[in-house]
């Protein structure tokens, strides 16, 4: 897993990232159903290439690399993964 969204993005889920996502591997987006619902957004690790791109722009710094993220929030990262696993198989950059 490349990058993972952890706890700063709880209840903000701001599209930011979504949109500069050039795999696109964080959803929920917008346009899909469930974004309501969801606790947060999340980064699918089988798509994320890795690149970056998302970091920055995410208003309230809740994106790390796997290495970089903070030990408290290290659940996390099978939380980003574990969405997948549970989703409609659409949910994926088919979409």
């Amino acid at each position: 897993m490349a990058h993972v969204i952890a706890e700063p993005c709880i209840g903000v889920k701001d599209t930011a990232c979504v949109d500069v996502c050039p795999v696109d591997c964080i959803h929920p987006r917008k346009d899909e159903g469930g974004v309501a619902g969801a606790r947060q957004l999340y980064i699918n690790p089988d798509e994320c290439i890795d690149c970056g791109a998302c970091v920055p722009v995410c208003p309230v710094a809740a994106i790390f690399t796997l290495e970089d993220l903070p030990a408290q929030w290290r659940h996390f990262a099978p939380a980003n993964g574990g969405f997948y696993a549970r989703t409609d198989p659409s949910v994926s950059k088919a979409n």
